[in-house]
């Protein structure tokens, strides 16, 4: 595996290549990045990855400082998959030489919603710096998780509304033997709130498992998520049923149809959030 910490060592290891395969990624691996690793072989020669910690989609409150950097246990962890042929991890500087004056901003209706509700900005940090490595990498395939399920859809609508030339796939979400969806942020959890973490993923189910029983009351069902999860010492942010089309709310008549829905949740531990869903 090469390991290229320059856009123009980059380039050059990738001059001429057509089917180039991407997961960009901000490190700290984990069995979740590696499956990603395993689809996009599967699906383009070579295959890229990036580790890259974006300082544009923290907010001035959140864990940049502090999120886990890991480069040479990352390193190790791709040697041994043997999937990438590159690995891009630049610095700061090199991905922003000068300040970032030109941003891409997602619609409301997409990136205003969920998790860019509680996390103003996120959204626009994200689509700029995955543009700005599809710029660098310029791959004809990405794999994003689904773990990330608003962000996989915001990537997708940029790439279709930029003309991109970039066939985004989706890999399913990879979980613990106990059911808690495998994230970075995982570490930061005490003893005791890594026992109770799986509740999340849990009460998921419970709506999944109401709605395919014809309860049609979305309101109702997300207030009881809520408030089972606030009981268990939980701090929700969402719990929220949508339209997998476009997250948006879906109408009765909607659900009748069975429309596929996806339910989304964010809530905290302490002070590790953590965010999971489940399409149904």
């Amino acid at each position: 595996m090469k390991v290229v910490h320059t856009i123009e060592e980059l380039r050059d290891q990738l001059r001429g290549q057509l089917r180039v395969a991407f997961v960009p990624t901000m490190g700290n691996l984990h069995q979740g990045h590696l499956s990603l690793m395993k689809l996009a072989r599967q699906h383009g020669d070579p295959v890229v990855a990036s580790i890259f910690v974006n300082r544009l989609q923290f907010g001035p409150n959140e864990d940049f400082d502090q999120y886990p950097r890991t480069l040479a246990a990352d390193i190790e962890k791709l040697e041994r998959e043997r999937d990438v042929y590159v690995l891009f991890a630049p610095n700061e500087r090199e991905m922003y030489p000068e300040p970032q004056s030109f941003q891409i901003q997602p619609s409301a209706d997409l990136g205003g919603i969920l998790e860019g509700e509680f996390r103003p900005g996120f959204f626009t940090g994200v689509s700029t710096v995955v543009l700005k490595l599809f710029s660098c990498v310029q791959p004809s395939v990405a794999v994003f998780g689904k773990k990330d399920y608003q962000q996989l859809m915001v990537v997708r609508r940029m790439c279709r509304q930029f003309q991109l030339p970039v066939n985004i796939l989706a890999h399913e979400t990879v979980r613990d033997t106990d059911g808690l969806a495998l994230s970075s942020r995982n570490m930061y959890l005490q003893p005791e709130h890594r026992a109770e973490a799986p509740q999340l993923y849990a009460a998921l189910q419970g709506v999944k498992k109401r709605v395919e029983e014809g309860h049609a009351d979305l309101d109702a069902l997300e207030r009881h998520a809520i408030d089972h999860l606030r009981d268990r010492g939980w701090q929700v942010d969402y719990v929220s049923l949508r339209r997998q089309r476009d997250l948006l709310a879906p109408t009765a008549g909607e659900i009748n149809a069975r429309e596929p829905l996806v339910v989304l949740a964010a809530a905290k531990l302490g002070s590790t959030r953590l965010i999971d869903n489940l399409e149904i």
